[in-house]
């Protein structure tokens, strides 16, 4: 559990809202509840920066989190799209939204395969629930977000 203390901030800080889901189980966790696993551990960590991103309404955590290659797909209003990161990150202006306080986000789950993870994320941002799908994978230099699919829906 040594490997742990670096997520343990998100759980408590407005990036988190909510804080981190049980992973499989989908029950509420706290520090005590942590997986023991450093390998869970370590799949969270692009997820924390995801987060951050999302809060503080800053690209570099973003491009912290995903793989240069990452594409943030949706179907919005029937038209696929298909956003390369550094478009995704354009959307980040370093103002955070006015009702941070009150967004909330949560891993739903995780699940690990060797070098690769898939994961669910809820964001609560205002008036807009969104689901996130994330396919991580196990590089050099830790895990990374490979993809994101999202859906948008009123919340």
């Amino acid at each position: 559990m040594a490997d742990i203390p670096a997520i343990v901030p998100g759980l408590v800080s407005p990036a988190w809202g909510a804080g981190i889901m049980g992973v499989h189980t989908g029950e509420p966790m706290n520090a005590s509840h942590l997986p023991a696993d450093a390998e869970h551990a370590a799949v969270l960590e692009p997820i924390e920066q995801y987060f951050l991103g999302h809060a503080r309404d800053d690209a570099s955590h973003m491009r912290q989190a995903f793989l240069p290659s990452a594409h943030i797909e949706s179907m919005r209003e029937g038209v696929f799209t298909s956003w390369p990161l550094e478009v995704y990150c354009e959307r980040f202006k370093g103002t955070p939204a006015a009702d941070e306080a009150a967004r909330r986000r949560t891993v739903d789950w995780v699940d690990i395969g060797g070098h690769s993870a898939c994961a669910k994320i809820t964001l609560v941002h205002g008036a807009t629930t969104f689901t996130d799908y994330f396919v991580l994978l196990k590089m050099a230099d830790g895990w990374k977000i490979a993809n994101k699919a999202f859906h948008g829906r009123p919340s």
